[in-house]
């Protein structure tokens, strides 16, 4: 996909305010068996396509309005993914913004994830 160098832009002026992870460090830390929320940001349709193995979902057009429902303690560990990295970003830096302090999006996003060869996950229901 063709990004707008707007979107571009905006995206790597939010980079410096958040913390990043590499596909490596989460798989790292699901083999630990550490616990954290491993969201996936992107729209339903492309969910349920696919996504990595033991991920939720929880869109970037809804992360805002119900995250503290589903994750109350803002101090619990979280990793965003979406496609490429990017709207996660933006994500995490909302997160952020309303007190998740331990909040990081994953670089590259399920392309990256699908690239190294890490489990993938389809909607059953499909």
């Amino acid at each position: 996909m063709q990004h707008s160098q707007g979107f571009l832009n905006l995206v790597e002026q939010t980079r410096k305010r958040i913390k990043e992870c590499s596909v490596a460090d989460v798989q790292a830390r699901l083999a630990r068996g550490e616990k954290f929320h491993f969201i996936d940001v992107r729209e339903d349709h492309e969910f349920w396509v696919d996504h990595a193995a033991g991920a939720s979902h929880l869109g970037k057009g809804v992360i805002e309005r119900d995250i503290e429902a589903i994750i109350p303690d803002k101090q619990e560990p979280i990793v965003l993914y979406c496609g490429g990295g990017y709207r996660s970003v933006l994500a995490a830096d909302a997160l952020q913004q309303m007190g998740y302090s331990n909040v990081q999006s994953m670089d590259g996003g399920i392309r990256a994830w699908r690239e190294a060869g890490c489990p993938i996950e389809k909607d059953k229901s499909i």
